[in-house]
């Protein structure tokens, strides 16, 4: 990687700076703590919160670590909770491209972080309206897996539904045809509500028309419904079969969806949702959702 002693990383430091001090421990989900000497959070706060070591948010903020990856910038422009004209001027500094909206680096609207913040007993992650998951707090991750490595068109887990056998093995058998056609039903609403010009949705039903079969068959039903409130039963790798309420928020252009996960009346879900807090992610072995 680059070095980072040019002008404009020195103006890089400062900007991580600025933001942080604007910011307070509640705004984020942190407790604030006695004797804090520091407006805004602490550098060790963003770290944690951006998932990269100490030392290397440090050098950051001097202006002389190493280049940061695509992916390290849109996670400080997450712990930040950058606008999203503070986080394409983040990447300029950094001197990275500007990540087109619906990737994995897709800017997430700082109100919908606040919400998922604040959701700390249930599982929940912020998704694109091609089911592309952007960000997930802990008991999401423990009870879907972790999503933050996947890349390109395995970055939706309805390409990876339709693609890789392993991303079925999150729902029980009994359930794969229901959930197939629900997929498809939302892919193509979510594809009729983007703009004419707009080729990533294209793209991915194309390439599943010319790899998966029962897609091809399900899409030529034409039948079309966003995904709201679902019951879905799921199978977690240690504590079996939970149902729960899949529940969504979406943002006002349809482009995002906060989904949160509250235990199935009468089940035993809420124990295990409990559980799930205490294993944590030890058990979780890949992605899935």
């Amino acid at each position: 990687m680059a070095g980072m002693g040019s002008v404009r990383y020195t103006e890089l430091g400062a900007f991580l700076r600025s933001r942080r001090a604007r910011i307070r421990p509640a705004d984020v989900g942190l407790p604030h703590g006695p004797r804090r000497r520091v407006p805004g959070l602490r550098r060790d706060e963003v770290a944690q919160l951006a998932g990269a070591s100490v030392d290397y948010y440090n050098e950051l903020e001097r202006g002389a670590g190493s280049q940061p990856s695509e992916q390290m910038i849109a996670a400080l422009a997450r712990a930040l909770r950058l606008t999203a004209d503070e986080r394409d001027y983040l990447y300029r500094l950094a001197d990275r491209p500007v990540p087109a909206q619906g990737g994995p680096a897709s800017h997430v609207h700082p109100g919908m972080l606040d919400l998922l913040t604040r959701l700390t007993s249930t599982p929940a992650q912020v998704i694109t309206d091609l089911h592309v998951t952007l960000v997930q707090n802990p008991l999401a991750v423990a009870l879907l897996g972790d999503h933050s490595g996947l890349r390109g068109a395995r970055a939706s887990f309805i390409h990876r539904w339709f693609t890789d056998p392993e991303a079925r093995r999150l729902y029980p058998e009994a359930d794969h045809a229901g959930q197939s056609r629900a997929f498809v039903a939302d892919l193509r609403a979510a594809a009729a509500r983007r703009d004419a010009k707009d080729t990533e949705a294209r793209t991915m039903i194309s390439e599943l028309l010319d790899t998966s079969p029962e897609f091809a068959a399900l899409w030529a039903d034409h039948d079309v419904a966003f995904r709201r409130d679902d019951r879905k039963r799921l199978l977690h790798p240690t504590l079996g079969l939970i149902e729960v309420n899949c529940l969504n928020l979406f943002s006002e252009d349809g482009r995002q969806r906060l989904l949160w996960f509250t235990p199935a009346v009468g089940t035993d879900s809420a124990d295990l949702l409990d559980l799930l807090a205490v294993l944590g992610t030890q058990e979780v072995t890949g992605p899935t959702r």
